[in-house]
């Protein structure tokens, strides 16, 4: 993933209720909004859906956080945009990952992750939020532009689709029913949410 100066860089003005939220809390810059941001721990929200629960509560998922700043954006007319992508979760990218692996007879285990896309860049504002995994998601068997806002009902069906339609037509998944993935993903958020606030070596 590439650094927050990757992206660009304009005045806050009160727009909209993001805009203006960010202004309240003396933050001028698109940049220094994003910073604050990323600088918020790692946490679930009370309500994914609602764009204030990241200031309401200081805290926020890749769902929340990429929500607020892309909001941002697009209050300002930035060409920064949110993406939702499909990762392969493995033991090298997340602790514990093995055994859930094994236990479904997975080469890898898709999974949902969000970040911010400007031109060719990708930032990820939960990057070194202790956020459950050992490192950088830098490769995605998936990925597409969707609405700040996306629901997670929304996603959710994005992602089912993804699978039927591209991931499980690959040789690795030969066999494998949806239902299956679909159980072993829930294993893999309650791994995440356990990891999280770990501090794991990248090496």
């Amino acid at each position: 993933m590439d650094p927050i100066e990757t992206l660009p860089e304009s005045g806050i003005t009160p727009v909209g209720a993001v805009s203006k939220k960010f202004l309240k809390m003396d933050i001028f810059s698109f940049r220094s909004a994003c910073e604050c941001v990323h600088s918020m721990p790692y946490g679930y929200n009370t309500s994914r859906d609602d764009l204030m629960s990241l200031f309401n509560e200081g805290k926020g998922t890749c769902t929340t956080k990429h929500a607020v700043i892309a909001s941002l954006a697009v209050e300002l007319g930035l060409p920064v945009h949110k993406h939702v992508g499909i990762y392969a979760m493995t033991e090298a990218l997340v602790s514990g990952a093995n055994t859930i692996l094994r236990k479904y007879a997975l080469p890898y285990l898709p999974m949902v992750h969000c970040y911010l896309v400007h031109e060719s860049h990708r930032v990820d504002l939960t990057e070194g939020n202790a956020n459950g995994k050992k490192g950088s998601i830098e490769k995605f068997v998936f990925s597409a532009k969707v609405s700040p806002t996306i629901l997670a009902k929304e996603e959710y069906l994005l992602y089912r689709n993804v699978l039927k339609n591209k991931i499980l037509t690959r040789r690795e998944f030969d066999g494998v029913p949806i239902k299956t993935i679909l159980q072993a993903r829930e294993e893999g958020l309650a791994l995440l949410k356990a990891n999280i606030g770990s501090t794991f070596s990248q090496g």
